[in-house]
């Protein structure tokens, strides 16, 4: 078996990752060093490679992506060639990603990192708290999920917005299936988007909708920066009080001349919540990574195998690995 892993790793890492096959050639090679001779025998992939390389992969059985979206790498893969994903792994890190961007911008932290800069000693007024605030999470995968359990723990009124499942975790007040956002929209005091890039998340946060915001209400999309209307975004944080963290835009990196570089509330990072910042984001990556390439030798069904047809998790509600 030739296993092809683009991760980078150290010793302890690699002796993890071989350790799950046993006999196996292993090839590491940084993404952007992958050839199309590299990939022509390689019967599993840890890592994400140019897509269009993927036909040159005749014997690829497996792609476990390190990422959790899977984008650019439906339609593109071998038949017969299954994906998976480290859902998971992101959970932790991107959640308090995004709790720290919204106690930033309730506690008004960044106008007073504003004001020290300017050597001023200046009381910025009222703030609010998380402690009775309504919440509605687009988005209730590993992260949105363990984002809104943070916010249920703080005292929130969590609102989870579904695709097609009425599943409702116990973190969660009351869900609605995405058909019907509209209705709970309006309600919002804080709204977390933790979408993967699909036809249907593409703009979900439209000119109309960001008009249904109330005054005040804090944004903060840590999934796919095309699920926002940035324009419209932009108008409403400048002319109505909205309040944004951003750690994706719809093409990044944001171009320079972006109107949101300029506004005072809103908060922008530039796509670091997640990959490697947290040592053990990467230390859950390759406990997935190695439990599937032990359940590919062993013939058995592979956590956060993804629907070629939806781009999402096939099962769900199947066995994940505990951290």
């Amino acid at each position: 078996m030739k296993i092809l892993v683009t991760v980078p790793m150290d010793d302890k890492e690699r002796a993890i990752i071989e350790a799950a096959a046993p006999g196996a050639e292993f090839t590491y090679a940084a993404a952007n060093e992958v050839t199309a001779d590299m990939m022509a025998d390689k019967e599993i992939i840890f890592g994400n490679v140019n897509a269009e390389l993927l036909q040159c992969a005749k014997e690829l059985k497996l792609m476990q992506l390190f990422t959790a979206g899977t984008d650019g790498y439906i339609g593109k893969l071998p038949e017969g060639c299954a994906i998976t994903n480290t859902t998971g792994a992101f959970g932790l890190a991107i959640s308090e990603h995004m709790l720290a961007m919204l106690l930033c911008l309730m506690k008004r932290m960044h106008q007073y990192r504003d004001n020290q800069r300017k050597h001023e000693w200046k009381d910025m007024g009222s703030v609010r708290s998380i402690a009775g605030s309504t919440a509605v999470i687009l988005g209730l995968g590993d992260i949105g999920g363990e984002f809104a359990r943070k916010l249920k723990l703080l005292g929130a009124y969590t609102i989870g917005v579904r695709r097609t499942d009425a599943h409702k975790p116990d973190y969660i007040d009351e869900l609605v299936l995405s058909e019907n956002v509209d209705s709970v929209l309006p309600r919002a005091d804080i709204i977390g988007m933790a979408l993967p890039n699909t036809p249907q998340t593409v703009n979900m946060l439209n000119a109309e909708r960001i008009a249904m915001l109330k005054e005040g209400c804090i944004v903060i999309n840590v999934g796919r920066g095309n699920a926002i209307d940035e324009a419209a975004l932009a108008q409403a944080i400048e002319k109505r009080g909205i309040l944004a963290g951003l750690d994706v835009a719809a093409h990044e990196p944001l171009d320079k001349e972006s109107t949101l570089w300029e506004l005072e509330n809103c908060l922008i990072t530039p796509h670091v919540s997640g990959f490697f910042h947290l040592a053990e984001t990467k230390r859950r990556m390759i406990e997935i990574a190695a439990e599937n390439i032990r359940r590919h030798i062993d013939g058995r069904p592979y956590m956060n195998a993804i629907d070629p047809s939806t781009g999402y998790i096939a099962d769900k509600y199947g066995d994940r690995l505990r951290f």
